[in-house]
């Protein structure tokens, strides 16, 4: 039994979430990588995401990210620690961070008592958190919390974004989705990624895609037109329960009252941050 309204962690989940991954499509985090060697973008992305890991391969990063081509992640990894070793990675990375949040919420925003509350909560929040079999979260609860609020929401953003994120990926097992079934079918709900940017950024091709496709026919999840079957959607809303109840923890620590006003924070910087323009606007969808 949880004393939480009903999904109200993956409510606060949706909302602190985003934030943290403005970083990914910023032009500061692309300078800042750039700087010390690292130019090409999903070099980039690979380094940033798993620099936490330290100086790990394309099976490491496969495995915890998932749902990329194993192809693709071996043409940068482990290569790329020789231009840049992981905290050279990570100290660039909170660059790329710092000058984010600054260019989308404003200097105001960032020191506002409204950030240092934000920030207080979501890391409390943490402190329920588990590293078993949670590599990513585990690896990122290892590094030290940064001082300035800002960064420390940011931090704390990331720990709460790749403990729920490990979770996810067991439930994705126990469904039996393959890392570009779980793509398509996520696709095919309306709120993932769309097709173009999967395949541009994932190092999948559009032959994988639609043999993917062709899995999910057999299993009676998608329809012959590229829609979720009832039973697809049945499977998608039980793969968000199962990862709601595998992170129920760390807002159940924060309690019901705590989690709502993360969540009003976490959701005025968002909306902030997306009216400046932090995400690309073709960026999930069908097509």
């Amino acid at each position: 039994m949880t004393s939480l309204p009903p999904r109200a962690g993956r409510r606060c989940h949706n909302a602190v979430n985003p934030l943290h991954s403005t970083v990914y499509f910023s032009p500061d985090y692309a300078k800042e990588l750039a700087g010390i060697g690292v130019e090409d973008a999903s070099a980039a992305y690979f380094a940033g995401r798993a620099a936490a890991m330290g100086a790990v391969g394309p099976g490491t990063v496969a495995a915890t990210f998932y749902n990329f081509n194993h192809e693709l992640i071996a043409r940068h990894l482990p290569a790329v620690w020789e231009t840049a070793p992981p905290a050279t990675v990570l100290a660039a990375r909170l660059r790329g961070v710092d000058a984010t949040l600054r260019r989308l919420l404003g200097d105001d925003a960032v020191a506002s008592d409204e950030m240092a509350e934000a920030a207080r909560l979501a890391l409390r929040a943490t402190e329920a958190c588990t590293r078993h079999a949670r590599p990513l979260y585990a690896a990122h609860a290892d590094l030290p919390v940064p001082e300035e609020p800002h960064l420390a929401y940011w931090h704390a953003a990331t720990l709460l974004r790749e403990h729920r994120g490990d979770g996810h990926l067991a439930a994705l097992l126990s469904a039996g989705l393959d890392p570009l079934e779980a793509l398509v079918s996520h696709t095919a709900t309306g709120k993932g990624m769309s097709p173009r940017w999967i395949l541009a950024s994932r190092g999948w091709r559009r032959t994988d895609w639609e043999a993917a496709s062709g899995r999910l026919r057999e299993r009676g999840l998608l329809t012959a037109d590229g829609e979720l079957t009832e039973a697809g959607t049945a499977l998608r809303a039980e793969l968000e329960e199962h990862t709601d109840r595998l992170d129920l923890a760390p807002y159940e620590h924060l309690g019901a009252a705590a989690v709502e006003r993360l969540t009003e924070l976490a959701r005025g910087f968002l909306m902030t941050a997306a009216a400046a323009g932090a995400f690309p606007a073709d960026l999930t969808g069908k097509g």
